[in-house]
C-alpha cells in the first residue's frame, strides 16, 4: 500500500492540455491559437535581437559570477523596472517612496504580494478582506489569492458578452457596493482574456470610485509595450492612479515584452506613503521571499537591468516591442477584414478594438469544440485566442473556418 494512495490525479492544467494536444495532431493545417506567447508571421519563437546581443555582453563579462543576489533582488532591475512603470519623471519614486521586489514573473509578484497583503493589510493576519478580480479573467488570480489564504475571491463585472466590450456601469457598481478596504486585481493594460481596456477617461471615474470607497489597488502589468507599441501609452492607468495619491501594489512581468517567458522575471512595485512605510513594507517582503524561493535568479533580471540602463539598447528593445505589437494588430486587422467580407453572421469589430496578444472571439464552447475537432484549430474553451498564432499563411484557413463554426453550430 502507497503512502499516496490517496493522492487523486489533478486536472491539467488547460493552456498547457491544449497545447499538448496540439503537438499531438498530425494534421498538417493544424493552427495553435491557445499558446500564451509570442510567435512570429512563420509561426515560430522569437528571440528579441536586443536580448540575444545582451547575452553575448554578459558571457564576455569576466566580472559577472554566480554569488547570490540580494534576497530582494538586483537592485537596478529593481529600481528600472519601477521607473519604466511609473515613469522617469515620477514624484513617487523621486519622494523615495517607491521600491520593488524581483519575483519569478508576474506570478510570483502576485504571489509575494498577496502573501503581503494576507498578513499586513487591513488587520493581521485578516483572511476575510475580499478580493476582487475581473469576471472573467487569468485563472491565476483566483488561485494564487485562494492559496495564500484569503477566504473571499469574488468577481467584479467586467465584459459585456452581447455588446463585446467593457461593462462599465457594472465595474463601478460592483466598487461601489464592496466593502471598504477590499482588494481589486486590475489589469494595467491588454485584459486577459478580453483584451478589452477601459480608456482613460473610463480609468479616471474607477480611480474616483476607488479612492472615495478606500479600496486597494493592486495592478497587474504583463504587456507593457506590448499592447499598443507604447511603453507610456500602456502604463497611463498605473501613472494616474500614483498620481491620484494611492498606495498600491503593481505586480510586472517581463516574459512577453523581453520574451523572456522561461527566465521568470518578474518585479512587484511598491508605491506606500512615505519612505518610512516603504522600509517596513519591504522588510516584511524580505522574510516572505526568504521562505518562498530564498534568493531570486540571475541572468533574465541582469539581461533586463543591462537593457533598461543602456540607452542604445533600451531603444532598440523598444523597436523589438513595437514590432511585436505592430504583427498583432496586423492580424487584428485582417481577420476582421476577412470575417466581414465572408458575410460571418455577427459584428466582428471587437476584433479591432481589443488590445494586446489576446482577443475574445465571442465563440461559445460547442463552436469552440467544432474548430476543434472538425478543423484542427485550437483555442480557449472561453472562445479566446492569441492573435499570434496567426499568420498570412494561415489566415485565410482561420477565418473560413470560423465562419463555418458560426453559421453551422449555434
Amino acid at each position: 500500500m502507497s503512502v499516496f494512495a490517496e493522492v487523486p490525479q489533478a486536472a491539467p492544467v488547460a493552456v498547457f492540455k491544449l497545447t499538448a494536444d496540439f503537438r499531438d495532431d498530425k494534421d498538417p493545417k493544424k493552427v495553435n491559437l491557445g499558446v500564451g506567447a509570442y510567435r512570429t508571421d512563420e509561426g515560430q519563437p522569437w528571440v528579441l535581437p536586443v536580448v540575444r546581443k545582451v547575452e553575448r555582453l554578459l558571457v564576455e563579462d569576466t566580472s559577472l559570477n554566480h554569488e547570490y543576489l540580494p534576497i530582494l533582488g538586483l537592485p537596478e532591475f529593481r529600481s528600472n523596472s519601477s521607473k519604466i512603470a511609473l515613469g522617469d519623471d515620477s514624484p513617487a519614486i523621486q519622494e523615495k517612496r517607491v521600491g520593488g521586489v524581483q519575483c519569478l514573473g508576474g506570478t510570483g509578484a502576485l504571489k509575494i504580494g498577496a502573501e503581503f497583503l494576507r498578513r499586513w493589510y487591513n488587520g493581521v493576519d485578516n483572511t476575510k478582506t475580499p478580493v476582487y478580480v475581473s469576471a472573467p479573467t487569468w485563472e491565476n488570480h483566483n488561485a494564487v489569492f485562494g492559496q495564500a489564504g484569503f477566504e473571499d475571491v469574488r468577481p467584479y463585472r467586467y465584459w459585456d458578452a452581447q455588446n463585446r466590450g467593457l461593462d462599465l456601469s457594472g465595474f463601478l457598481g460592483d466598487m461601489e457596493a464592496a466593502p471598504e478596504h477590499s482588494i481589486f486585481v486590475l489589469h494595467a493594460c491588454a485584459h486577459n482574456p478580453t483584451g478589452t481596456d477601459p480608456t482613460q477617461e473610463q480609468w479616471k471615474q474607477i480611480a474616483e470610485v476607488m479612492k472615495r470607497r478606500s479600496l486597494f489597488v493592486f495592478f497587474d502589468s504583463a504587456y507593457q509595450g506590448f499592447a499598443s507599441g507604447s511603453l507610456d501609452k500602456d502604463a497611463w492607468a498605473v501613472r494616474y492612479f500614483v498620481s491620484q495619491g494611492f498606495e498600491m501594489f503593481c505586480a510586472q512581468s517581463f516574459s512577453k515584452n523581453f520574451g523572456l517567458y522561461n527566465e521568470r522575471v518578474g518585479n512587484l512595485t511598491v508605491v506606500a506613503k512615505d519612505a518610512e512605510k516603504l522600509a517596513h513594507v519591504l522588510s516584511q517582503m524580505e522574510k516572505i521571499v526568504r521562505w518562498t524561493w530564498s534568493n531570486p535568479p540571475f541572468q533574465g533580471a541582469r539581461i533586463v537591468a543591462t537593457t533598461l540602463t543602456t540607452p542604445e539598447l533600451f531603444q532598440e528593445w523598444k523597436d523589438n516591442v513595437k514590432t511585436m505589437a505592430d504583427r498583432v494588430l496586423l492580424m487584428r486587422a485582417q481577420l476582421r477584414e476577412k470575417l466581414v467580407a465572408l458575410g460571418t453572421p455577427g459584428t466582428w469589430d471587437h476584433i479591432t478594438q481589443q488590445i494586446g496578444m489576446f482577443s475574445f472571439t465571442g465563440l461559445n464552447p460547442k463552436q469552440v469544440d467544432y474548430l476543434i475537432k472538425e478543423k484542427h484549430i485550437y483555442l480557449m474553451a472561453s472562445g479566446r485566442i492569441n492573435m499570434c498564432g496567426l499568420t498570412t499563411s494561415n489566415i485565410d484557413y482561420v477565418a473560413q473556418s470560423i465562419h463555418e463554426a458560426v453559421t453551422k453550430v449555434q
